[in-house]
């Protein structure tokens, strides 16, 4: 059994933690995670219609959602006439944006100056926050434990993309075969090239206990 005095100690660990953003930027971070595959229409029902979409190619759109505090707490202190101190607060602005691919989310990013006193992006958290409420089916579940994969202090590395995802040409011309090569390595990257230009592209949709693949032409 826990001693009470502990327990107090603990709860404030806790509550300070919270009021400096940490529990925020797990948030924003678990979005990361959990909202990768989700569908553009789940989206939109859970964080609200974008404020801004960039079309990037036939498949792939940008969505936009912006998040700007009325206040950052931000304030100065100069104690008995011995130099002023600044307290900066908090961050001022958070812009979110989700690479969306064949009606898929398959990226999650944050910009801006979006830290809050412990973590990053914190400022981010409100974006996300109904959707992280209150899952949408076609969210994929995540361990937010302490030995899960979900951190205050840094952004999961980026999923992989799709080709149509990241690039607006053919397989052939992929950024990536026009590197210098010659002898086995010309014939491997040109071997390469048309497999990838005739294979059809294979788009998974993952939803909660299910599912499916799909294959289309390219």
């Amino acid at each position: 059994m826990l001693k009470p005095g502990f327990c107090v100690v603990l709860l404030g660990a806790t509550l300070g933690l919270s009021g400096c953003g940490y529990f925020d930027s797990r948030s924003a971070h678990k979005a990361q995670f959990t909202m990768i595959g989700m569908t553009s229409n789940d989206l939109q029902s859970c964080a609200g219609t974008p404020d801004k979409v960039t079309k990037l190619n036939a498949t792939t759109d940008l969505y936009q959602y912006s998040n700007k505090p009325s206040a950052t707490g931000a304030f100065s202190i100069n104690p008995f006439g011995m130099g002023q101190t600044s307290y900066n607060g908090t961050g001022s602005s958070c812009t979110a944006l989700f690479r969306v691919d064949h009606g898929q989310v398959t990226e999650v990013h944050y910009t801006g100056d979006n830290d809050k006193t412990i973590g990053h992006e914190g400022i981010c958290e409100p974006i996300i926050r109904g959707c992280i409420r209150q899952p949408e089916a076609t969210m994929r579940p995540v361990n937010n434990g302490v030995f899960g994969p979900v951190s205050g202090f840094h952004s999961p590395a980026v999923p992989a993309q799709s080709q149509s995802a990241v690039w607006n040409g053919p397989a052939a011309d992929l950024p990536a075969l026009k590197t210098p090569a010659t002898g086995a390595a010309a014939a491997s990257a040109a071997s390469s090239a048309a497999t990838s230009a005739a294979s059809p592209a294979t788009a998974v949709i993952t939803t909660r206990g299910a599912a499916a693949t799909t294959t289309t032409g390219q």
